[in-house]
């Protein structure tokens, strides 16, 4: 592992304590046993506006991500992003997808595209992926049924593209609604670990 490895969690969950936090917890733990810094947003605590698709943000073209006309939390997060060796995309699955909170958030990747008015569809600023990224979603639904029969998983993918990151794998946790306060069941905290060391391994 290289040194001072830095990873940021962002979590879209609306409980803290929850299934989709206690799986992130586990893998940020597993990684800061390897030496690794890390630190985790919770959505749930900032203000991020909504995308209004002005597309202000897409007008200049280069590398750097364009400047939205919003002030908000949005900013600090992605210069922390832009700060990481590694993140973790988590959300649970609500209806069908990530929850409005994370979703807002994944709107607002729009500033990492090229979209000068006049051309027909976006082009991503840097398509470098020098990130690694885990996903993290649950469902009541099994996970077999639930990742079928949703795009959850590859709509978090696409989101850590935009945040220059490849994906090196998916914690999907089942049945994740049995009871009102459930625990990770020794196979998910397994998992969870491998992850985490994972994240911090050199590539």
């Amino acid at each position: 592992m290289k040194d001072s490895v830095r990873i940021t969690a962002i979590v879209g969950s609306y409980r803290k304590g929850g299934i989709v936090d206690q799986a992130v917890d586990h893998i940020l733990l597993s990684a800061r046993e390897e030496g690794a810094e890390t630190s985790k947003i919770y959505l749930v605590d900032k203000h991020i506006e909504f995308c209004t698709n002005c597309r202000t943000c897409t007008q200049t073209q280069g590398e750097r991500r364009g400047e939205c006309l919003f002030t908000d939390d949005m900013d600090s997060i992605l210069d922390e992003i832009d700060q990481s060796d590694a993140i973790v995309l988590a959300s649970p699955m609500n209806f069908g997808t990530v929850t409005a909170m994370m979703k807002r958030f994944i709107e607002r990747l729009v500033c990492f595209a090229y979209w000068p008015w006049g051309m027909t569809a976006p082009k991503v600023r840097n398509k470098q992926k020098k990130r690694r990224a885990v996903i993290v979603c649950s469902s009541a639904a099994p996970s077999i049924m639930a990742r079928l029969s949703s795009q959850i998983v590859k709509l978090l993918k696409s989101a850590s593209a935009l945040l220059g990151a490849r994906t090196i794998g998916v914690l999907f946790i089942g049945l994740a609604a049995r009871e009102e306060k459930q625990l990770l069941g020794k196979r998910t905290k397994d998992k969870a670990h491998r992850l985490g060391k994972r994240l911090t391994a050199d590539t």
